[in-house]
């Protein structure tokens, strides 16, 4: 699913504009980006939680080649989810 038809299933389910959606839409997921790019995390009941990790810098081998690269350290977004997904997800039912 993209942000797209997230936009259109709220607007269809709530009979808005999709306009006045996708303005919602887009400054939650600004907001949410601009947290995390503090490094706080962002929790939503129900779904999860997502925040930034620091992966060190390391050596790996190119797969292709076998030669060893040097990767810098990098911040990578996590999503761990949360009970009520992995619930929902484990149990087969639509109760979200």
């Amino acid at each position: 699913m993209k942000k797209s038809d997230i936009t259109k299933e709220i607007a269809r389910r709530r009979q808005i504009s999709r306009k006045k959606v996708r303005f919602i839409v887009d400054g939650v997921f600004q907001t949410m980006a601009e947290a995390l790019t503090r490094g706080e995390k962002v929790e939503i009941r129900g779904l999860g939680t997502f925040k930034v990790k620091k992966k060190p810098s390391r050596f790996v081998k190119d797969p292709r080649t076998g030669v060893e690269i040097f990767v810098r350290e990098r911040y990578v977004p996590v999503f761990r989810m949360g009970k009520l997904m992995k619930n929902h997800l484990n149990s087969g039912k639509n109760d979200l």
